[in-house]
């Protein structure tokens, strides 16, 4: 029986250590330019767990995102928190999103948000740290559809900003 522990050992370890379940910290945000009404549309999707997390830790350590009896309180910290980690400048000047709303999808929270009275875009910059203070892997993901080019680009904490020209 001596003789078998080890061997035991060394067939369980490899089992465990490759049955480990990887998580992946991960946001995708759509920017769409709509010219027809002058506006930004945006989508920015993020696991309902890691932004319930990172409000708790922040703003308020019992929130229930998805709790009906607290939409409002939870609309005021997820916008508080996006206001201060998405910003986003159009034509070299800084510009203010509209909080719309936000819908669940299974694990996921889809937040709408839009930039009104946009004639033109010549240039687009958007630096996206949502997350960045919770996981160090987190990767932002932005994909735009702007005056009819589409673009997709892989945010991280060391590069958090892209800049896109339409000169």
């Amino acid at each position: 029986m001596q003789r078998f522990k080890p061997f035991l050992f060394f067939l369980i370890i490899p089992l465990i250590a490759f049955t480990n379940i990887h998580k992946y910290y991960i946001s995708v945000t759509q920017i769409e330019y709509v010219k027809e009404e002058k506006s930004i549309q945006i989508i920015s999707r993020i696991f309902i767990d890691d932004l319930e997390n990172v409000l708790r830790k922040r703003y308020n350590d019992s929130i229930i995102i998805d709790d009906p009896q607290y939409v409002k309180e939870t609309n005021k910290y997820i916008e508080k928190y996006l206001r201060n980690k998405i910003k986003i400048k159009v034509n070299g000047a800084e510009t203010n999103f509209n909080f719309v709303g936000k819908e669940y999808n299974l694990d996921i929270v889809k937040c709408y948000l839009e930039i009104k009275n946009i004639e033109n875009i010549t240039s687009f910059e958007i630096s996206n740290k949502v997350l960045f203070d919770m996981f160090d892997d987190q990767q932002n993901i932005i994909k735009t559809n702007i005056n009819s080019k589409q673009k997709s680009f892989i945010l991280v904490s060391q590069n958090d900003t892209v800049v896109l020209n339409f000169n």
